[in-house]
């Protein structure tokens, strides 16, 4: 398939009302409303196509940029690209999800991850805090460099409630994997989330909350999930 015949697709699978929303969720024009379920059937055709993500990924349509990540060839994709991507993601489900997804499975992910953790601009913040939690949900722990995702967890605790509303956020979710995904750390995350408490976020007057880190890693510890990974960052 070519660009200009998935737009087309995109356009006609688009409602108003999933667009109305994605609108009071965040996203930002254009956009044409498809539902992630509907943007699968196109993946399960087109598969891995890595010139064919990066041409519906600058469209700068929102629904071509969430299908771009999940066709994307994350061997394929170079810093640049990548770099590119974060800086051109419509919104945050883009930015904190699809970037992520995708550079974590890269051959880039924890390099870009610190990168963008101290880039200047609240997108690329929570794009690299992103990244470094998928970075612990897929890699095996032998793969990471668990004394700097330990440092990262002092960092988080002194930082969050004076970060950026969507960073604080994903500065949370970082706590999170980080205590389900790496059993050698899920005490030091557990001990960071209760010395954080509650973390505030505004959600643009959505019923989305904010989980709060030591009750969702003890629900997972209980379910004896802890250091269960995933076999793929994007879904």
């Amino acid at each position: 398939m070519t660009t200009q015949q998935i737009m087309a697709e995109l356009q006609s699978m688009g409602s108003e009302s999933t667009k109305r929303i994605f609108l009071n969720h965040g996203a930002k024009e254009p956009l044409f409303g498809v539902k992630v379920q509907d943007l699968k059937k196109i993946q399960k055709k087109v598969r891995k196509d890595y010139a064919l993500s990066l041409e519906l990924f600058q469209t700068g349509n929102s629904d071509a940029q969430y299908l771009a990540g999940l066709i994307a060839d994350e061997g394929k994709m170079t810093k640049e690209d990548l770099r590119a991507w974060a800086h051109g993601a419509g919104w945050h489900m883009v930015s904190e999800y699809t970037v992520p997804w995708i550079a974590a499975e890269s051959h880039h992910g924890f390099d870009l991850a610190l990168e963008w953790i101290d880039a200047v601009g609240a997108h690329l913040q929570a794009a690299g805090w992103s990244t470094l939690s998928s970075l612990a949900s897929i890699k095996k722990d032998s793969e990471l460099d668990l004394d700097t995702f330990k440092s990262l967890l002092n960092r988080v605790e002194k930082e969050i409630h004076k970060a950026p509303n969507r960073v604080r956020y994903v500065m949370n979710g970082f706590v999170i994997a980080t205590g389900c995904f790496i059993p050698a750390l899920t005490s030091e995350a557990m001990q960071a989330g209760k010395a954080i408490g509650q973390v505030s976020v505004e959600m643009g007057g959505t019923s989305c909350k904010v989980p709060n880190a030591p009750e969702y890693i003890q629900k997972i510890i209980d379910k004896g999930s802890i250091g269960k990974k995933k076999k793929m960052a994007r879904c």
